[in-house]
C-alpha cells in the first residue's frame, strides 16, 4: 500500500534553502488525498503539537508616563576661597615726639617757639614777669630791630617798644619811609628785669637760643642793634655804643650786616643825641637800599 506523508503547514516557513526544492504543490496534492479514515493508519506515537500563533511585530509596553524630571546637576563642590595673603607687619620705629620743652630750639617753628618762650623758666626773671614779650612785626622783614629788654609798659602789654620809647621808634622808622609793620622787632631777653635794670650775662645766655631762632626764621637782610646792651651782646664786645655807630659789622655764620644805634629810651633822656641818631637812620636806609640791589 502507498505511504501517505502528513506535513505540518506551520513548519514550512522554517525550511531551509536546501529543502526548498521539495515540490510543495505535490505535497499539498498528496495531502489532499488523506481522508479522515486514512489518518488513523499513521501512528506517530504522539499527538501532534498544537500550532502556536506567530506573533509578528510585538508591540512594546507603553512608556512610563511619569513626568520627566530635569537631570539633576552634579553637586558642585563649595567655593574654595584662596587662603588669606599674610600682610606684612609694619613696625613703627618712629619714636614719639619729645615734649615741647625738651625739643631743640633750633628746630622750632614760629608757633612752637612762641609757646616755648611763654613757658620758659630757665632763669629767675620768670618769677617777676607779668608775661613774656616775644616779638612783633613782619616775619619776612628785610630789617630786624633788636632791643635790650622789656620795660614796665612792655611787660604789661606783651609787646616790645611801646610807651614813649615805642612812639619815638615809630617816628624814627617813619623818617626813613618805614612803618612798624614793615620790620620785625624783638629783644635780647623776653622777660622784664626787675626795676628796669639791665639783664645780666646768665639771663642773656638763657634767652640767646630763642633770639637766634627768631633771627634764623626772619632771615633779614640787615640787623640793627638798638641800644648798648643789644650791641654788646650781639657783637660780644664792651666797646662804648658811641664808637660802634656808623659801622657795618658782619653777624653770625651767614655774615648778616649789623649796625648799632642808640636806644629810643636813651634819646628821651638825652635829647641832644638825636642828631647822631638821625645820621644813624640815614646810614641804615642807605645800607638797606644797597642790600636790595
Amino acid at each position: 500500500m502507498g505511504i501517505q506523508v502528513w506535513v505540518r503547514r506551520h513548519i514550512i516557513p522554517t525550511l531551509t534553502a536546501e529543502s526548498s526544492s521539495v515540490n510543495i504543490s505535490t505535497m499539498s496534492h498528496e495531502s489532499t488525498n488523506i481522508t479522515p479514515e486514512n489518518t488513523s493508519s499513521v501512528n506517530t506515537g504522539s499527538p501532534p503539537a498544537a500550532p502556536q500563533p506567530v506573533t509578528a511585530n510585538a508591540v512594546p509596553p507603553p512608556p512610563d508616563e511619569s513626568p520627566i524630571e530635569p537631570p539633576t546637576e552634579a553637586a558642585q563642590p563649595p567655593d574654595e576661597k584662596p587662603p588669606p595673603v599674610p600682610q606684612p607687619t609694619t613696625v613703627n620705629d618712629t619714636p614719639p615726639p619729645l615734649p615741647l620743652e625738651d625739643r631743640p630750639v633750633s628746630g622750632l617753628d614760629w608757633r612752637c617757639l612762641q609757646t616755648r618762650v611763654a613757658i620758659c623758666t630757665a632763669c629767675d626773671l620768670h618769677k617777676t614777669r607779668t608775661q613774656t614779650v616775644f616779638g612783633i612785626g613782619n616775619r619776612q622783614a628785610e630789617l630786624l630791630l633788636i632791643g635790650e629788654g622789656p620795660g614796665a609798659d612792655e611787660d604789661a602789654q606783651g609787646e616790645p617798644f611801646v610807651g614813649r620809647a615805642g612812639q619815638l621808634l615809630n617816628e624814627m622808622l617813619y623818617a626813613i619811609n618805614l612803618k612798624r609793620e614793615d620790620v620785625y622787632i624783638a629783644n635780647v631777653v623776653k622777660c622784664r628785669p626787675p626795676n628796669n635794670r639791665n639783664p645780666n650775662s646768665h639771663e642773656l645766655a638763657c634767652c640767646n637760643a630763642f633770639l637766634q631762632r627768631q633771627m634764623a626764621l626772619v632771615n633779614p637782610k640787615l640787623i640793627v642793634a638798638v641800644g648798648r646792651v643789644a650791641a654788646h651782646h650781639l657783637l660780644a664786645t664792651d666797646t662804648a655804643i658811641g664808637k660802634l655807630r656808623e659801622q657795618r659789622f658782619k653777624y653770625g655764620e651767614t655774615s648778616i650786616p649789623l649796625i648799632a644805634t642808640y636806644h629810643p629810651a636813651y634819646l628821651l633822656r638825652f635829647p641832644q643825641e638825636k642828631r647822631k641818631s638821625w645820621h644813624d637812620l640815614q646810614f641804615i636806609s642807605q645800607t638797606l637800599a644797597e642790600l636790595k640791589t
